[in-house]
């Protein structure tokens, strides 16, 4: 992996303090990241932390398409069917070094941006819901679309999606309905709408502001400038979000996971939104739908940290058990779109099946994010 895959750069102000952008630099990809960018952006973070000189971080990708597609599970994919281990040490590796840097986003102490522009979906959502300043521009596509894959939303998707108004999140997490600026606001996943040429626009205005040694009042100082560029109220595109939030707030709140499933396989939807979610729900894997439906109740009172602990167990799990490489075969690798999941119906799936996805491999000690929340993952 070449060392051009993560750029840095830093950017002088006239108060003498310096802004650092990192900007995902694998265009081809959709900026998919790698464990080697992983680790690349999560030992600049640390570094621009501790540097008394750096006011700001600002991280974007490459290109207009995509701010970051997610992880590039292929590559997961393909270490796992060289190794005969469970927890698999590739799968160890790139997850928990995944959640570290989605950790150290959520808690950093400086304002952090992150320039949202495309798809963010997956791994790219990760990084980008924990910043303190999360912009969006008209072009901005989000999904957590891991159910199609075998997987669940993770990098903390357990903990940000279950903050959402009228359990939305839980409804994307289960059909991987796609988000566009307007609903990313609303749904608490974005900050600042901004026009999609605003980029350079903004590099000046950052570049032109004083900086103090303040976070607090920096970060204040950035929600300014970010307001002053805003997209008028009236070009925002229409939210499919809020036209149905009411109906999702019903549907999700039937009880149990069987009786959403009946309601969204069984009904006819006029909104042609809400009926391609309900349609992506049923191509999902059940066994993917049942454990992304227990951790969001398992979830419910654990804190970010126990959250990603939590994930890491599951991700890992998901890698030893089949639909997680069946479904990126289908999907990415071969691209037949016909995956042959383990469980095929949601009604195979039972409660001891899904608490196999939720058992640990390690002891509380031993736990690769153990230091997690505790000062040791600085």
């Amino acid at each position: 992996m070449n060392d051009d895959t993560v750029l840095f750069d830093e950017l002088p102000t006239p108060s003498g303090h310096r802004i650092g952008v990192a900007t995902l630099n694998s265009e081809k990809t959709l900026n998919a990241l790698t464990l080697p960018m992983v680790r690349r952006l999560d030992a600049q973070l640390v570094a621009w932390a501790r540097d008394d000189g750096i006011a700001l971080v600002v991280m974007r990708g490459a290109g207009e398409k995509a701010f970051c597609a997610g992880g590039d599970v292929r590559a997961v994919r393909q270490a796992l069917l060289e190794e005969d281990t469970h927890p698999a040490a590739s799968a160890v590796a790139f997850f928990a070094e995944e959640y570290t840097l989605d950790y150290r986003i959520h808690t950093y102490p400086k304002p952090l941006a992150i320039w949202g522009q495309g798809i963010v979906m997956g791994g790219g959502l990760g990084l980008m819901a924990g910043a303190s300043h999360r912009i969006v521009t008209p072009t901005t596509r989000i999904a957590m679309p891991e159910t199609t894959i075998g997987l669940y939303p993770d990098v903390g998707g357990s903990w940000f999606l279950q903050r959402m108004p009228a359990a939305s999140g839980l409804f994307l997490g289960l059909t991987g309905a796609p988000l566009n600026a307007h609903d990313a606001v609303l749904a608490n996943l974005a900050d600042h709408l901004l026009p999609g040429d605003a980029w350079p626009t903004l590099c000046a205005v950052l570049t032109e502001s004083r900086w103090m040694a303040d976070a607090s009042a920096n970060r204040a100082r950035l929600s300014q400038l970010l307001d002053t560029l805003a997209l008028p109220d009236i070009a925002w595109p229409a939210s499919p979000l809020a036209n149905n939030l009411q109906t999702i707030h019903r549907l999700m709140h039937r009880g149990s996971l069987m009786a959403v499933a009946e309601a969204l396989t069984g009904s006819t939807f006029d909104d042609p939104w809400l009926a391609a979610a309900a349609r992506s729900f049923v191509h999902g894997s059940p066994s993917s739908v049942a454990v992304t439906w227990a951790a969001a109740h398992e979830a419910r009172h654990l804190s970010l940290a126990e959250v990603f602990r939590m994930e890491l167990v599951l991700s890992v799990n998901f890698c030893a058990l089949p639909d997680f490489r069946e479904g990126v075969r289908a999907l990415l690798v071969d691209k037949d779109r016909t995956p042959r999941w383990h469980r095929a119906h949601l009604s195979e799936v039972d409660d001891a099946w899904v608490a196999r996805h939720f058992a640990s491999p390690w002891s509380k000690d031993e736990h690769p994010l153990s230091g997690l929340g505790k000062g040791e993952a600085a």
